[in-house]
């Protein structure tokens, strides 16, 4: 053994002693929390708020945050999850504080509000930044909102659920709302100026994706997967400065999106969900099934949060397409507002016909936050929907449909209704008079002596006009059931 003067043993055993722990502290898992909660994150108010990261097995560790002080162990794999008591609304810049038990080991996240979160998703309507939106320059002149706080999901497509995403929070100005997913910001301002609260806007969306992607593997019926499908991000042009198809989206599988870039945000407390995607949908052969799938969507998110979340979407626009399709999934998300807290934003009257892209996303964000604003929020707005059919009844050569929704009466739009056909039991459609009464319309056709069926504005790009007295456009419908025809031509004077 060799011998060390009496002097020299007590700066060779603390060097011994600093290099172990050194060593040690390479070796342990990395004190982490999930992507979302970093700098500028804003947090929901009045609901208990979850926090949750990484650490080594059984480490000890607080959290802190608005004067509170909440204790966690890491589990057998590392995980932690705490739940802060629900806050106020704050616009305060405050320190969230992850503190562990070992020496040296916390997180400081800096910046963090707290208000409103609405997580959004879909495809390229949703992707869609300010910068491509009608107005950029004047839009990103009036962008001075510190309040308003984006998240963009940048993590990919998945054949496994991922514990954790990827990307980073930016608070709103002139310098960085172009990048922000336009849809989602014209609805937070809307928000954001009504409440006075700051509002979290958490976009995960990707271009020419099909919502089998977006929906978990396991709780789909065979029938509805998709590998790689064919969409109209991928076979139309895609007008700069909108986002470019990702190479991702052509390998997106059945759930795929919901491992990649659904699960690492659950379950980070949320307000409520908007929801904007269809068209890679709408083509033969898998229109029907949205019917199926947009429910199953809603339902399997509000499983995983634990909670009926708000849900809302947009119903596809008015837009050049050939066949029925377009127009059944469109149905489908009339037909999907049977589940309890969900909502829809009718676009029928402000796409473009050759854009499949269009630029008025102000006025799409704006009919989401009235349905939010009222019916979420409990505000007063003067209404949250357009004119939705609730049923039909056959008099004679005349049918009655009524509606709901008709806040400040129905109106017929720059002179008589249009876009209504009825037909008789031959199934032959034929162009309609149509005449408002009260809340009803009532249809009849001098070529259909006994109607039985009646449809309105069933085109891709239809010639309609009835509206809301708050100026929003019903929602295309039809009466029957028939099997549609997703190569049919379009309806006599139903469509442009």
């Amino acid at each position: 053994m060799r011998y060390y003067p009496r002097d020299m043993k007590l700066p060779i055993l603390l060097t011994t002693t600093l290099l172990l722990t050194h060593l040690a502290h390479l070796s342990a898992a990395e004190l982490k929390l999930a992507a979302l909660f970093s700098d500028h994150m804003v947090l929901q108010r009045e609901k208990p708020v979850s926090v949750w990261g990484w650490a080594d097995a059984d480490e000890k560790l607080t959290v802190e945050f608005g004067g509170q002080k909440k204790a966690a162990a890491a589990d057998a794999n590392g995980k932690w999850q705490v739940r802060l008591d629900p806050l106020p609304a704050s616009a305060e810049p405050r320190t969230l504080l992850v503190q562990s038990a070992k020496l040296e080991r916390k997180i400081e996240v800096n910046d963090v509000l707290v208000g409103e979160v609405w997580l959004g998703s879909g495809q390229s309507n949703m992707a869609m930044r300010v910068s491509g939106a009608q107005d950029f320059a004047t839009e990103k002149a009036a962008a001075d909102f510190p309040a308003i706080r984006t998240f963009n999901e940048v993590s990919k497509n998945s054949t496994t659920l991922q514990a954790d995403g990827s990307g980073k929070w930016e608070v709103c100005s002139p310098e960085t709302v172009g990048a922000f997913s336009a849809t989602l910001y014209f609805f937070g301002r809307e928000v954001h100026r009504e409440l006075n609260v700051p509002v979290g806007l958490i976009n995960s969306s990707v271009g020419g994706t099909p919502i089998e992607a977006w929906i978990a593997a396991d709780v789909q019926n065979p029938e509805h997967g998709v590998a790689a499908p064919q969409t109209p991000d991928a076979v139309e042009a895609v007008p700069n400065p909108v986002p470019k198809r990702p190479a991702a989206a052509a390998k997106a599988t059945t759930g795929g999106l919901f491992n990649g870039k659904i699960a690492p945000l659950i379950p980070y407390t949320l307000r409520g969900v908007l929801w904007y995607q269809g068209e890679a949908n709408s083509h033969p052969g898998k229109s029907h099934a949205y019917q199926k799938l947009l429910p199953m969507l809603v339902n399997d998110w509000r499983k995983r949060w634990n909670e009926e979340l708000p849900f809302a979407w947009v119903q596809l626009p008015n837009f050049n397409r050939e066949g029925e399709g377009w127009s059944v999934v469109r149905e489908a998300m009339l037909k999907t507002l049977r589940l309890p807290n969900t909502g829809m934003a009718i676009t029928v009257d402000i796409g473009e016909a050759t854009n499949i892209h269009p630029k008025n996303k102000q006025e799409v964000g704006r009919r989401l936050s009235l349905w939010a604003l009222g019916s979420v929020y409990g505000k007063k707005v003067p209404a949250i929907s357009g004119p939705l059919p609730t049923g039909h009844e056959v008099k004679g050569a005349e049918i009655s449909v009524a509606f709901n929704h008709t806040d400040g009466g129905l109106v017929a739009k720059d002179g008589e209704l249009a876009g209504f056909v009825v037909a008789g039991s031959d199934k032959e459609w034929k162009p309609a008079r149509a005449k408002i009464s009260g809340s009803k319309v009532i249809v009849s056709s001098a070529e259909v002596a006994n109607p039985v069926a009646v449809r309105y504005a069933w085109a891709p790009n239809p010639v309609c006009n009835l509206f809301n007295g708050a100026g929003l456009p019903a929602s295309p419908f039809r009466t029957d059931d028939w099997p549609a025809d997703e190569s049919a031509p379009k309806h006599p004077a139903s469509a442009k």
